[in-house]
């Protein structure tokens, strides 16, 4: 089982939904790393793991996809790598940012250039995984 650890602001449009848009966060992106959940695994959401403050967000969820995903935040464009499908458009990165639990595209934008220096640059992009879940039956 492998386990995520995410910000505080991302709990509750996890276990309820965004508390503007309603929108359930069931997807996150992540760089790569050795060994990331794969298909049809359990995996853990914590909020501030390796710290006292640390606690489960909801109870084991079942990882429905990881995919290849390529980010250019100050760009504004999106691309998913294993279909080529794109989110450049006002209206699909607004979606996108959704589903990711943010309120809008330009929320997005501002959480991922305050934690990543290059994101505001626009020839940098950011290629990771997006990992997908859904509640355990």
């Amino acid at each position: 089982m492998v386990a995520y650890s995410f910000n505080k602001r991302f709990a509750e449009p996890i276990v309820s939904g965004h508390p503007t848009t309603g929108i359930v966060k069931r997807q996150t992106i992540r760089a790569p790393r050795k060994r990331h959940v794969r298909p049809g695994e359990l995996l853990q959401l914590y909020q501030g793991m390796r710290t006292k403050h640390c606690r489960r967000i909801l109870a084991d969820q079942l990882c429905t996809a990881v995919r290849p995903i390529r980010l250019w935040i100050a760009r504004g464009y999106v691309q998913l790598l294993d279909t080529g499908e794109a989110f450049g458009t006002a209206a699909l990165l607004d979606r996108f940012a959704h589903a990711d639990g943010f309120l809008h595209w330009d929320d997005m934008q501002a959480f991922w250039k305050a934690a990543h220096e290059q994101a505001a640059d626009p020839e940098m992009a950011f290629e990771g995984v997006m990992i997908c879940w859904w509640p355990r039956s």
